[in-house]
């Protein structure tokens, strides 16, 4: 392959990912892809994301990378509409300010979002219950706030993004233990306890608009705020689903099967993530060598997109 990729037959200089039909689906993908595929999907041309780090910054990558290269992604460190050649694994990573529009200030991004400037943010959380609220901050067990089961990180900049976007798009892989029908504490709320609570409290932003798990797609109705099965990945039947939620969830009558990836999208999640980190379990046998291959292969591959 030439230095430059680019000819009259390929102007985007793209062909390390395009198969001879690019909508052809990927055979053998695994739920943990589908999941970060469809979250890509929901995000639109030319808005502007609020990424997390981890599987929703995976997620917005894929959308970049694919259908919507004019999106502008967002990181809590203050890095406005970066184009990385590689995975960011933290707020801090030199990732973060690849082929950045600017960065700036943390004080920066939050204001401009509490402004209405962000179109999308991107959560995940520990748990989540049928109103979209999410917990990242404790889990109880049979304790409390003050003496829980397990301590997590808390909030970072999840609440601000849950209370300002126009609407958030939730990440979490499907267990009974997370799916709730009441959070154990709210960290970044979502229709608090259903309609008319965002009002009531004043928050600017719209609230969740889906969940997306490595089994399904949920969305909210529109009057109950409640969280209803929407699509279910290829492989797992609705009644999968309800056996991994404890509330009562209502299913559409116009269930989907959830697109698979497509060749495009499992090669580019697979080119970013190749040693699995948030794919696969890889972070527990992460190397400090593998990492950098992993970082240099990335940027070698995908940077021919670009030229």
């Amino acid at each position: 392959m030439s230095a430059d990729p680019k000819n009259e037959e390929n102007p985007t200089g793209r062909e390390e990912f395009m198969s001879t039909d690019e909508k052809k689906y990927a055979e053998d993908y695994t739920l943990q892809e589908l999941l970060v595929a469809a979250a890509g999907r929901e995000i639109r041309d030319r808005e502007v994301v609020f990424v997390g780090v981890g599987i929703p910054c995976l997620g917005a990558l894929v959308a970049k990378l694919t259908h919507a290269p004019n999106v502008i992604l967002a990181v809590e460190s203050g890095c406005i509409g970066p184009t990385p050649y590689r995975l960011m694994l933290g707020i801090g990573d030199n990732a973060c300010g690849e082929n950045a529009i600017c960065v700036t200030s943390l004080w920066r991004a939050f204001s401009d979002q509490q402004r209405g400037y962000f179109d999308m943010g991107m959560l995940g959380g520990a748990q989540v219950d049928k109103y979209g609220n999410l917990n990242s901050t404790a889990i109880f067990g049979v304790g409390s706030y003050h003496k829980p089961k397990t301590r997590l990180p808390g909030s970072g900049g999840a609440n601000d993004i849950a209370i300002s976007a126009k609407r958030t798009l939730i990440m979490m892989n499907q267990q009974k233990r997370r799916f709730l029908e009441k959070v154990d504490f709210i960290t970044s709320p979502g229709y608090l306890d259903g309609p008319g609570c965002r009002e009531k409290y004043g928050y600017p932003g719209g609230g969740p608009a889906v969940i997306i798990s490595n089994m399904a797609i949920f969305r909210f109705d529109e009057k109950t705020k409640e969280a209803y099965l929407d699509s279910v990945h290829p492989g797992v039947s609705a009644e999968d689903v309800r056996k991994e939620v404890t509330w009562d969830l209502k299913v559409s009558p116009s269930l989907k099967t959830t697109p698979p990836p497509t060749k495009e999208e499992a090669d580019i999640i697979r080119t970013l993530d190749s040693l699995k980190i948030y794919t696969g379990g890889g972070l527990k046998s992460l190397t400090f060598e593998n990492y950098i291959k992993m970082l240099n292969s990335s940027h070698a591959r995908i940077k021919l997109m670009f030229k």
